[in-house]
């Protein structure tokens, strides 16, 4: 995204004063004998050449925050922080210029929470570069990889934002815009496991350790100790994001005031598909308005349905007809009258064959919820599994030799595959966590799958998860991404054609309409 370099802060969320002292603080001296304002100190993080500087104008209520350090990313940071020490929930929003015009694109002032003074700490932050690009950073364990979720706007649909607010909600910070006297949330948010006192504040790095930058804060708004969001005056908001799978950088595409589901990511690389509110629909790859696909009667489509390997057919999960059970249909990509495959209920599609030939489905059958096949042309449908438990989320490998699954037949949610035919059935992930929906890329070589913490029956929405990620080849598991999700965040196959890239949707329970009060 491209904002203007001018950021007007706001916040919606408070009703006091923006200048006033916070907590009863008032004005504290700093160690220049300058004053800090509504911050306890400052002080440079880690390794700078140049010591930074803070000038506080009382009357103006603007700080001016001088920094050097040659970057804020990676394992460690340098730059220079003006902070105020708390616990709880915080907010903290403002209007940011940079002072002079050319310096490194990508200089940086930061909105930031952080759990320590050191280099390396875990923290989160807003940050607005110098070549306008606004995007949420962070480091969620101490000495790791910063990792980055960058926000958008869409050029000529939404006028451009003119204020920011980072709000720290638990173990989440969120980011939210401002166009004139509203406020909205802008899709992007984190888990960042801040514990106990920690630091709230503002900074600037050179992102060049022989040159010094400054920035201009205006309009300060600092909210410390929140009352927690209730749950039922929170706005629910659903972000359709892309991840790289050597980055974990995170892209948003699509954010909306109401819940969608399950992404697919069609096999041409342009477009996503999404069910919401029983419908389905087309997302083009680079944001912009979503478009309703016609499903006919079939008006009350769950979360999951996929894209035949030709392009020319989606296999769609509909409880509209008989007893509401969901039934697997197969309509025309297009939009179409719905063609019925299954002739039992309930029936939840899983997975084409890489032939096109055959779909894998869920289906309740006295009691048991197991994995089957079933031609696309309709027939007769074949059990694979019959151990006691729930087996789910069955989809084919690329080569079409297995199929992957989910498993509770230990006693643990756990990865499973089997041949095609449902011989050699084997497990693949043994942990702790709930691991389902596992998703094989197009090149054969990866796997993600989303993992519920162990206490977590079924997957459930509205949770903490993990998106982690296997090497086919080496075994080896890591994290894509800490978020709050669940149901709904990838239940279905959502690569992008190259292998690189994986959509899901992430979730916030937000305080007001749009964030606001």
């Amino acid at each position: 995204m491209t904002l203007s370099k001018r950021v007007v802060a706001t916040m919606l969320a408070l009703s006091w004063c923006p200048y006033a002292p916070v907590g009863g603080g008032g004005l504290w001296a700093s160690e220049t004998g300058s004053m800090t304002g509504r911050f306890d100190n400052h002080s440079d993080v880690g390794s700078v050449v140049h010591a930074g500087r803070l000038d506080y104008d009382a009357a103006r209520g603007t700080y001016t925050v001088s920094g050097s350090g040659q970057n804020m990313w990676n394992e460690s940071d340098a730059f220079h922080f003006v902070w105020k020490k708390v616990t709880g929930d915080v907010s903290l929003g403002a209007d940011i210029s940079f002072a002079g015009p050319g310096g490194n694109e990508h200089r940086k002032a930061v909105l930031m929470v952080r759990q320590s003074l050191a280099a390396n700490s875990i923290y989160g932050d807003v940050a607005l570069h110098g070549n306008g690009r606004t995007a949420l950073q962070y480091r969620d364990e101490t000495g790791g990889a910063t990792r980055e979720i960058e926000t958008r706007e869409i050029e000529g649909k939404v006028a451009e934002p003119t204020g920011i607010r980072l709000a720290k909600r638990g173990d989440s910070v969120y980011l939210f815009f401002r166009n004139g006297d509203k406020e909205r949330y802008s899709g992007a948010s984190m888990r960042v496991p801040l514990k106990g006192t920690y630091y709230v504040g503002i900074g600037v790095c050179a992102h060049d350790e022989d040159v010094v930058e400054k920035a201009v804060f205006a309009h300060v708004d600092l909210a410390v100790d929140l009352p927690r969001v209730e749950k039922e005056k929170a706005t629910l908001y659903s972000t359709l994001e892309r991840v790289s799978v050597t980055s974990t950088d995170r892209r948003i595409v699509y954010v909306a005031p109401e819940r969608f589901e399950a992404p697919n990511w069609t096999r041409d690389g342009t477009s996503f598909l999404f069910n919401r509110n029983g419908r389905m629909y087309r997302l083009p790859v680079d944001g912009e308005e979503p478009m309703l696909i016609d499903t006919g009667f079939a008006n009350r489509c769950n979360n999951d349905h996929g894209i035949s390997p030709d392009q020319n057919w989606l296999a769609i999960s509909d409880q509209s007809q008989e007893d509401h059970d969901s039934l697997v249909y197969v309509v025309p990509i297009g939009g179409g009258v719905p063609r019925r495959i299954t002739a039992k209920s309930p029936s939840y599609w899983h997975g084409w064959s890489p032939d096109g030939k055959t779909l894998a489905f869920v289906g309740q059958r006295n009691g048991e919820f197991d994995i089957y096949t079933i031609p696309v042309t309709g027939g007769e449908e074949t059990r694979l599994t019959t151990a006691k438990g729930l087996d789910d989320g069955p989809e084919y490998s690329p080569d079409g030799k297995y199929i992957y699954f989910n498993s509770e037949r230990t006693g643990h949610m756990q990865i499973w595959r089997m041949r095609a035919d449902g011989s050699e059935q084997e497990q693949v992930t043994f942990d702790d966590w709930n691991n389902w929906f596992p998703h094989i890329s197009p090149d054969g070589g990866w796997m993600v799958f989303l993992s519920y913490e162990a206490e977590v029956k079924g997957h459930p929405e509205n949770k903490n998860v993990m998106l982690r990620i296997m090497s086919l080849g080496d075994k080896k598991i890591s994290v894509l991404a800490r978020l709050f999700g669940g149901q709904g965040t990838i239940n279905v196959p959502s690569w992008s054609p190259d292998s690189e890239e994986v959509a899901f949707v992430s979730y916030a329970l937000v305080e007001g309409e749009g964030g606001g009060k």
